[in-house]
């Protein structure tokens, strides 16, 4: 009898219904609140951060320049201030953004697709083979000349990652092949990377090889921010269109199956999505690691588990971090400037340590 009466309540209208519907409109106004708290905090954040450091710069200026630069009004700034904002802060800002919001978004999806609260976007060797294909280029000098680091570590990455994907399938596919493949790819990369550094590269390369593997922002322009926006952008709209199958992937794939999810095309265009942002991410800006291990759970502890909510919040949580932890890298022992990696690593084991804490119950 309870079902008829739940029934007539959501097609009448009547309190009951209200009472209903409550929740879910607490709900979205929650996650709306959410998300448009957490757009205004990044855009404040990236705004001061750019004015951090050694030239004489204000949040106004920050805005009269950008202003300045899309042809609207005169910032008054000089060419050496207008330089160091447009030129150098603000793009280096902006691909930390997209890194954080990226990296933290491939995070989220990987720990739903393979169902592991420790999995992150570096699990399918994605991170060593750009580290190989960057040292290829940096110290074989393959391509003659023609191939950019970038270049060099975005095919490491493709390659690496259908070398894992075509390994497990081989195996015959499943969540635990995937992981496994993802570890044998990790290693042999790795070792890779290091037989060819250690036997070709000098001490300058070998130390500039070293900075960009843990991670470095110091050479962001326009055109990493504009590629790798692009990228992450596509990818969390493709993610988002199906964030209601990665609803169903928590339960497992037979019963993400029997509720009309093509579980197999789901994996695929997820896997390869998470693919290639992190390429993208690791060609610009080197390996950084434990953000998307991390921030996934800051925010499902925020917005929940429901991946409509969870993945915009998740990319905005994420560019926010990395937005201040490249502002304290570059300016904490100026003007010595720590990798990104370094200090992700700092904030994400104590993180990581916590999470293993509260799982030990679990088998």
């Amino acid at each position: 009898m309870n079902a008829p009466v739940a029934e007539s309540d959501a097609s009448t209208g009547s309190p009951g219904a209200a009472r209903g519907r409550r929740p879910l409109t607490e709900s979205t106004t929650v996650l709306a609140g959410t998300l448009v708290g957490g757009m205004v905090v990044l855009v404040l954040s990236i705004a001061v951060t750019v004015t951090i450091g050694p030239a004489n710069l204000s949040v106004r200026d920050v805005y009269a320049a950008i202003l300045d630069h899309w042809g609207i009004g005169n910032s008054g700034l000089t060419r050496l201030q207008d330089g160091i904002v447009w030129e150098l802060r603000l793009p280096r800002t902006l691909l930390a953004a997209v890194c954080g919001a990226g990296l933290a978004l491939c995070g989220a999806i990987m720990q739903s697709l393979l169902r592991n609260p420790l999995a992150d976007p570096f699990v399918l060797g994605i991170s060593s083979g750009a580290s190989t294909g960057a040292v290829s280029v940096a110290v074989l000098g393959v391509g003659g000349g023609l191939l950019s680091l970038s270049t060099g570590a975005f095919v490491g990455a493709v390659v690496a990652f259908v070398a894992v994907i075509a390994l497990a399938a081989g195996a015959g596919g499943g969540t635990a092949k995937v992981i496994l493949a993802g570890v044998a790819g990790t290693q042999l990369f790795s070792a890779l990377t290091s037989f060819i550094v250690m036997s070709s590269a000098d001490a300058e390369q070998t130390r500039g090889v070293l900075f960009w593997l843990l991670g470095s922002l110091s050479g962001a322009d326009w055109t990493d921010v504009v590629l790798c926006g692009a990228v992450t952008l596509f990818g969390i709209v493709v993610c988002l269109a199906v964030s209601s199958s990665l609803d169903a992937f928590t339960f497992g794939n037979s019963a993400a199956a029997s509720l009309g999810v093509s579980v197999r095309r789901i994996r695929i265009v997820l896997l390869t999505v998470t693919a290639l942002i992190t390429a993208s991410l690791v060609s610009a800006a080197g390996a950084i690691g434990f953000v998307g291990l991390v921030l996934p759970h800051a925010a499902r502890f925020l917005v929940g588990p429901r991946h409509g909510r969870l993945l915009p919040a998740t990319a905005l949580i994420g560019a926010i971090f990395m937005v201040w932890v490249d502002a304290v890298a570059r300016t904490l022992f100026a003007p010595q400037e720590i990798p990104v990696g370094v200090v992700t690593a700092l904030v994400g084991v104590p993180a990581f340590a916590l999470i293993l804490f509260r799982m030990r119950g679990t088998p």
